[in-house]
């Protein structure tokens, strides 16, 4: 989300450049993405499968729809959109090429790489018109954009009325006896992990302080009630460590 200067931006705990951060998020991302499932198995003891699966129960996908999911790299989500309804028109928009490449790769593997049409482009201005889509998903994404608010409102502008959005993110983890706990576990033992398994502790360390940054639940709701969207809500996931948000068009 963009600081106070409208020219700088978070990066992690660090504050940047606006105009630098879209290259150094496209770089991290390059970096980890042969190794990013893994990661995202090793660093969530594999509750990122289940956060997922609620996400897509929420998500209630139909055949016939058109669904975009934002930021979604290694095709994780659309392959299971597809799985749950082999009808709908997918299409995955990621900023880094790599990432892109990776779910090719992984959406070919379980005979689906013709379903889901590719496309590189930020977030902040993606290359379809208005009204294109029936609903738009991003798992853990959005955090990592360099304007948040500036892209909730491209997200609505690409949604059809009554299109909805649904976000999967890292969120505030409500249980405050908990917290300390899980503050050792993200700042020491993660990047370790992306040492050891990724060979790059740095971006592991970004992504968590990354986590830290963003809003929390109802901060997060409202910033998607000022983008214009309607019947906003949340559910919490592991006790906050992820929530889902839903929103409409209208």
């Amino acid at each position: 989300m963009s600081t106070d200067n409208q020219h700088s931006t978070s990066f992690g705990f660090r504050t940047v450049d606006s105009g630098a951060k879209t290259g150094m998020i496209r770089d991290l991302f390059a970096s980890v993405a042969n190794r990013y499932d893994l990661m995202n198995d090793a660093m969530s003891l594999g509750a990122h499968r289940i956060w997922k699966s609620a996400m897509i129960d929420w998500l209630a996908p139909r055949s016939g729809q058109k669904i975009l999911d934002l930021a979604g790299g290694t095709g994780d989500i659309a392959i299971r959109i597809l799985k749950r309804s082999a009808g709908t028109d997918l299409t995955v928009v990621d900023l880094t090429e790599e990432m892109i490449r990776a779910g090719q790769r992984r959406a070919r593997n379980v005979n689906l790489g013709e379903s889901i049409q590719w496309v590189a482009a930020d977030a902040l201005k993606m290359p379809f018109v208005d009204r294109s889509f029936d609903r738009c998903t991003i798992a853990f994404g959005i955090r990592n954009f360099t304007d948040i608010d500036a892209a909730l409102r491209e997200i609505r502008r690409i949604l059809k009325p009554g299109g909805r959005l649904v976000i999967l993110e890292f969120s505030d983890l409500r249980n405050v006896g908990l917290r300390g706990i899980y503050d050792k576990y993200s700042f020491h033992c993660i990047p370790a992990l992306g040492s050891l398994l990724a060979h790059d502790r740095d971006s592991y360390r970004y992504l968590v302080e990354s986590i830290r940054r963003f809003p929390d639940q109802r901060t997060f709701a409202n910033l998607i009630v000022n983008a214009g969207f309607d019947h906003v809500k949340f559910r919490n996931l592991s006790m906050g460590i992820a929530a889902l948000h839903s929103a409409w068009k209208l």
